[in-house]
């Protein structure tokens, strides 16, 4: 009697960012890598085929990895994306190339949501394009935990020598200073320890989670700001009281330096600047965004669409390797 075939493994679902950008040359840069050997990639593949002029083939909608010969990158259309879409220049924005980003996230996260995919690794979008497409989220954190239906998420940045959480992201300063609370500081503690739960750490036990402040010198007793004093205090209070392993509100200009050394497992930041400068001064390439509080993991680069280069060969895709690498270390099978 013939045995069974070997079930296919679930892929990693990658995205192919904004066309117009360098999303879809670093995928295909890493599939010259042999990076995406167990990826199915969510986008249009007459984009992918104009990002990799030197290709052997492209795959077009495989039902499973199975059907992609050795050599050739596994491409998945989602239904109702724009025409016409290889036809866009490069590095400008273009509601065409909005849409059919946030088509392909949507498309990617319904499949990881129906267990189709094992994790979902995105390529970068522009702000501005989603926009101009009319799509009602600033950026893929906002529309996957929408998508996803998931309570409360957060953008965590990581790089092998820092990991950073944000209370708050894509706001004007003005807006993120208004939306620190209590309750956001807390539920991102949370958030931050109970993901942080699972990673191989410095320290034995509980994660050990450093609270930046937000003011200069964490307020100074006062003198620079009370935020410290009146909601960043006693949030930290309040996950102690929860067995979490919090400490803080520290001086937002030397906590980094700290966790750097060691000191702490990772960094809850208050605004988006906050925390993810010091991780991107440590080398964007090895930088990876993990969405955490999603029903399942993602990652992306830590950089954006790079108008400035698309479409000269010049994109790096060594962030992109690194969100892949991590994908798969948070989501083996």
């Amino acid at each position: 009697m013939a045995s069974a075939p070997a079930p296919v493994p679930r892929p990693l679902l990658v995205t192919m960012g904004d066309p117009a950008g360098v999303g879809p040359e670093i995928v295909v840069a890493a599939h010259a890598r042999g990076a995406l050997r167990d990826a199915l990639v969510i986008g249009d593949p007459s984009v992918l085929r104009r990002a990799g002029a030197a290709m052997t083939a492209v795959v077009e909608a495989p039902s499973d990895l199975a059907e992609a010969p050795p050599g050739c990158l596994p491409v998945l259309p989602p239904p109702g994306l724009p025409e016409g879409l290889s036809a866009l220049a490069w590095g400008r924005v273009d509601a065409r190339a909005g849409a059919a980003a946030a088509r392909c996230i949507e498309h990617a996260a319904t499949l990881v949501l129906r267990g189709a995919g094992r994790a979902l690794v995105t390529a970068p979008v522009h702000k501005e394009a989603l926009a101009a497409a009319g799509v009602p989220y600033p950026g893929h954190t906002e529309m996957l935990q929408a998508l996803a239906g998931a309570a409360a998420v957060r953008m965590m940045l990581a790089s092998p020598e820092l990991k950073v959480v944000l209370v708050t992201i894509h706001l004007s300063l003005r807006r993120a200073i208004e939306a620190v609370t209590r309750d956001a500081v807390l539920d991102t503690i949370r958030i931050a320890a109970n993901a942080a739960a699972g990673w191989p750490r410095a320290h034995p036990g509980a994660p050990r989670i450093a609270v930046a402040g937000l003011n200069p010198h964490a307020g100074e007793g006062g003198l620079f700001g009370d935020e410290e004093i009146r909601i960043i205090g006693p949030a930290v209070q309040a996950a102690r009281a929860e067995g979490i392993d919090a400490l803080g509100p520290f001086a937002p200009d030397t906590v980094f330096m700290r966790a750097r050394r060691g000191e702490f497992d990772l960094v809850v930041a208050m605004t988006h600047d906050h925390g993810l400068i010091p991780v991107k001064y440590l080398g964007v390439e090895q930088g990876v965004n993990v969405t955490l509080g999603l029903p399942f993991v993602r990652t992306s680069p830590d950089h954006g669409t790079a108008f400035d280069i698309a479409g000269t060969g010049r994109a790096d895709p060594s962030s992109l390797l690194a969100a892949l690498r991590t994908a798969r270390v948070l989501a083996p099978s």
